[in-house]
């Protein structure tokens, strides 16, 4: 698009824009690149908010965006699409099929509940950006699903606002088969490392012992190697072994999103 040549037509009359030029980083490190840049350049409180330049983010969303945000409610929001009155009738009908994955997906991983983690229209507060990690901080495609998991293992407040959904013929570059992938594999990575971090922290839950105990029957019952003669005869008598694994990690799941929201509400209690 021609966001830059706007930019630099506009910086000679506002002094209040600054034009961060990168290439080929990746659209990870441009976002996280700007969030460090409102870290060094403003004043806070403050709230980053993403909005990209190919018009399908309606400036107009921008109000209820921050709204959570300057009243104490949330750490940082995200635009849902699908929540929106318009609906996503205009969403290509292969995007809105790997949106709604990718929902089910980031929801296993982050032990939330997202329906459009993909939607990039964002705000973040300021709180937020000083105790993020940038080094290790997800560069590419799919930092959506990294903020939502990462968030979910710092414990800190995610509200979903709905947005309208805005689209024109313009044609993603994405290549769908390796991006799923790529962040498919992160988000499997990033889910454990969440998990276990919240099992060996000082403060676990209760939920996450259940849940880690769930997940490791479910395993437990698919291997045999590792199988005690009490889950043989269960398997063999009334489940199959997938049925009895599949119901195991539902209880897991379960539990971990018991464990994120009881996590989330002590950190809110301690600091009020």
């Amino acid at each position: 698009d021609e966001t830059q040549a706007i930019v630099e037509n506009n910086i000679s009359t506002n002094n209040k824009i600054t034009l961060v030029n990168l290439t080929g980083k990746g659209v990870g490190f441009a976002i996280d690149t700007g969030h460090k840049e409102m870290l060094k350049l403003l004043e806070k409180p403050f709230v980053s908010v993403v909005m990209a330049g190919d018009g399908q983010m309606d400036p107009e969303d921008l109000p209820s965006l921050i709204e959570p945000i300057i009243n104490n409610q949330s750490d940082y929001v995200k635009g849902n699409r699908f929540h929106h009155k318009d609906g996503v009738t205009e969403m290509p009908t292969l995007r809105k099929l790997a949106s709604i994955l990718l929902g089910f997906l980031t929801t296993l991983a982050a032990g939330r509940h997202f329906t459009d983690p993909q939607c990039g229209y964002t705000a973040t507060s300021h709180n937020v950006l000083e105790e993020w990690n940038w080094s290790k901080s997800w560069k590419n495609y799919g930092y959506p699903n990294y903020w939502l998991i990462e968030l979910s293992r710092k414990s800190l407040r995610v509200k979903e606002i709905p947005v309208k959904c805005i689209y024109g013929n313009e044609k993603s570059g994405l290549k769908m088969f390796s991006f799923f992938i790529s962040v498919g594999l992160m988000m499997l990575i990033m889910h454990h490392k969440r998990c276990f971090s919240m099992l060996f922290s000082k403060s676990v839950a209760p939920h996450t012992i259940l849940s880690f105990t769930a997940y490791a029957i479910g395993w437990i019952a698919i291997l045999p190697e590792i199988s005690t003669d009490l889950e043989r005869e269960l398997t063999n008598s009334f489940f199959s072994k997938i049925v009895l694994a599949l119901f195991c990690w539902i209880c897991a799941h379960i539990f971990d999103r018991l464990a994120v929201k009881s996590r989330t509400e002590l950190r809110i209690n301690a600091q009020t």
